[in-house]
């Protein structure tokens, strides 16, 4: 028998059960979590990467592979009609940001960029606040764990995909590093 050795899986099995990575500071906090997230004081716990005057980059807490972020309207919306024009374009530049802090980061051989708009019958969790997944991914990476076992192999622990990202979207043109929080800021408009 095969024995897959990953003690980064520690982080996912001592967690509290009755709270999501989400809502962990406060499981009682039914609102939306990306809606929640960005109110709190600290970006590191929350897993915030970046954040522009409209928009923030979320480390997702079920990757499909290191550096797997989702770009977040602060806007509660599931529409992207329903956001401004400075809204979209906020969000497409942020959406630029992660690709180059991405390939700073990981170096990947490319990304994934997509929405899964349409709730349940396109595959989403959270359909109500739009979110764009950005997915790095390699070349001979043929993800064939969760096709044949239903098994996801998490190669880097989120804490160190967090600082990699963290230290390269601060290192963009335009980055402003708040001495307070240590988050990352653009002024994208």
């Amino acid at each position: 028998m095969d024995q897959l050795f990953a003690p980064w899986r520690i982080e996912w099995v001592a967690r509290d059960d009755d709270q999501d990575a989400a809502d962990a500071d406060d499981p009682d906090d039914d609102r939306c979590p990306f809606c929640a997230l960005p109110e709190r004081d600290d970006d590191r716990e929350s897993k915030i990467v970046a954040r522009s005057p409209h928009s923030f980059v979320l480390l997702n807490n079920y990757p499909y592979a290191p550096g797997h972020v989702m770009v977040i309207p602060y806007r509660h919306t599931g529409e992207f009609a329903a956001l401004s024009d400075a809204e979209l374009l906020d969000h497409a530049r942020l959406k630029s940001k992660t690709l180059a802090a991405l390939d700073a980061a990981f170096d990947p051989d490319g990304c994934n960029a997509g929405e899964n708009l349409g709730g349940s019958a396109a595959g989403g969790s959270i359909d109500d606040h739009l979110h764009t997944h950005v997915v790095p991914r390699w070349s001979g990476d043929t993800n064939f764990m969760p096709v044949i076992s239903d098994t996801k192999v998490l190669v880097q622990a989120l804490d160190d995909s967090y600082d990699q990202l963290h230290e390269a979207f601060a290192g963009l043109d335009g980055a402003v590093v708040d001495g307070d929080d240590d988050a990352v800021h653009f002024g994208l408009d």
